[in-house]
Formats: structure tokens, sequence, C-alpha cells
């Protein structure tokens, strides 16, 4: 196992896009950790003076390519021997937060209420890292729960260049916030390596994301990279040390759910040798229907069934 660091610079970032074409910033073994840092935010959600801001994000500004509206996106890590079908098994080993700021934006004609907010505006927001909570300038202050809201392989070719925006086949865009240190993210190959990015830091969120931003800011992720020939998979899935998850993305939200509990219902014949009406009843019982985000045109819903509900798999 090697550990490497993939830094973001206007060459090694893209601005609001994924693409099948973009050639890799790193390649790695199966089983190599990766160190990659994240900015996020353009020009206008700069804060005011007094806060750091990772100095490579003026570069970025002034000199990436840029796809816009989107997220900034650091990658791609190819690993060695991935395959069109394979899994890239994307184990997070820690997020940790860059800066002592990040930023919340209302956009017009955006969002779960897109004609409610006609005006729109853009925070700032402080985080304070000692105490690891945003104080909100409403009052109050929230508990720090920092993930990434992108993280996906690269689109199939024939596909072209697709917005960030969208989660799709990939990942991208899931703004799942389970996905912290100690959970794994499944994800399905369409080029040679895989080709992962990731972005849109999130310092806080809740599900559902519903005014299109959380508190957005730029973080550093550890990631250990296990390639999978075992699996096989149509959509991305999740692990945490408590549960499986099973993700339903679609532009209709019902059938988001119902792709989801698709999901989940054949996992857990592949991983408790469950019939399944087994699993179906056994979702009814013990899992949790949860609206990952509604405001990324393709809506999230995501399945979670705790791992001490699973039967023992038979001999």
């Amino acid at each position: 196992m090697a550990e490497h660091r993939l830094t973001a610079t206007p060459e090694t970032v893209r601005w609001g896009f994924l693409d099948a074409a973009t050639p890799p910033a790193l390649t790695v073994a199966s089983g190599d950790v990766v160190v990659i840092e994240t900015v996020s935010g353009g020009p206008d959600h700069l804060p005011p003076e007094g806060f750091f801001v990772p100095p490579e994000m003026h570069d970025i500004h002034a000199r990436a390519e840029r796809m816009l509206p989107g997220h900034i996106l650091t990658g791609p890590v190819a690993v060695e021997g991935a395959e069109p079908g394979d899994v890239l098994e994307i184990r997070i080993r820690d997020i940790a937060l860059r800066t002592d700021w990040g930023w919340n934006m209302i956009r017009p004609l955006a969002g779960a209420l897109p004609d409610d907010f006609q005006h729109g505006r853009v925070l700032n927001m402080p985080l304070d890292l000692e105490s690891r909570t945003a104080p909100l300038p409403w009052g109050g202050e929230l508990p720090l729960a920092p993930f990434f809201g992108v993280m996906g392989t690269a689109p199939p070719p024939n596909w072209g260049r697709v917005t960030s925006l969208v989660p799709r086949a990939f990942g991208g865009n899931l703004d799942l916030k389970e996905l912290v240190p100690g959970a794994a993210l499944f994800l399905p190959c369409f080029v040679p390596g895989g080709n992962f990015f990731c972005g849109d830091g999130h310092a806080v969120q809740g599900d559902g994301e519903v005014c299109v931003t959380a508190i957005e800011t730029s973080l550093t992720g550890t990631f250990e990279f296990i390639l999978r020939k075992d699996l096989r998979l149509e959509a991305p899935r999740a692990e945490t040390g408590t549960h499986l998850i099973a993700l339903g993305l679609d532009p209709d939200l019902d059938q988001a759910m119902e792709k989801a509990l698709r999901v989940m219902i054949r996992w857990l014949g592949e991983v408790a040798g469950m019939a399944p009406q087994d699993a179906y009843s056994l979702c009814s019982l013990a899992a949790d229907l949860r609206i990952t985000q509604v405001v990324n045109q393709t809506r999230g819903v995501h399945c979670m069934i705790p791992r001490a509900a699973l039967p023992p798999r038979p001999d």
C-alpha cells in the first residue's frame, strides 16, 4: 500500500463537469491511499478579510476550465487494472476541514421551492474549528459533520461531457450525508481506471438539501481505493459500520424510492441469502427510506437497513 496526495490546482480540477475524456491526474494501485484536496465556491462566495482562503482558489478562479453552474471537482484518480464493468470501493478514512468559513446560497428558480424565493442570497458562514460547530446568523449553532456531496467515477464515454449537478449511475452529486469517515461508497466503472472525482464539500447538511446548498466549504479527504472485480453494479451503493445503504436516483421521487427498495431487496439476497418475499418483509420491518436530496433534477432516496437486522447467512 502506498500513500499519495492530489492537490487542487487549475490543472487537477474540473469546474462543473465530468467527462470520460479527462486524463487521470493520478494513477494508483488497488489498496493505495490518496489524500485529495478540494476547494468550494466561485469569486462571489469568498468571505470577507480575516478568514483563511486556500491560496490556490484565486488561481483556480482565474484559469480553471469551467461549465457553470456546477462544482469544483478534484481528479480524476485512476486505479490500475480497473475496466468497464468493474466496481471501485472507496473507503473513506478521513475528512478534514480546510478553512474556517463556508457559504450557503439560495438560487432563484431552483431548490425544493423554486418559486418562493425570487431574490436569492449568499451567506458567508464562519466555522468554529475548535468547537466543531457552525454559529448560525439567526442564532444558535449546528455541530459540524463534513462530507463530500460529489463523489463519482467518469461517465460512459458516449455520454460526452455531463454536468456535475445531476447524480447518475456513476455517482456524482449524491449529497448523501452518511458518507463520513468509516463509510464506503461503491461506484461502477465505465472507463479504464474508473477515474474518480470528488468535491462539493459540505460542513453540515440536512437530508433533502432543500435550498440547493448546504454549508459549502473546502475539504481534504483521505480515501482508500479497492478494485472490486467480484461485483457488478448498475448504480452506486454504500455501507457504514452499522448500515447497508441502497441508493435510488430518478427525476420522480416515487420512482427513486422504488429503485432504492428494489436494490435493497436484491442486496439482501446477495449478502444474507434471503428470498425476495422475506427481504421485502424485512425492509418493511427494519429499513428506513430517507430522502437524500430533492434539488438536483434527479432526486435521490436512500434505503438504510441496520446490519444487526440481517439474518446469519446460511453456510
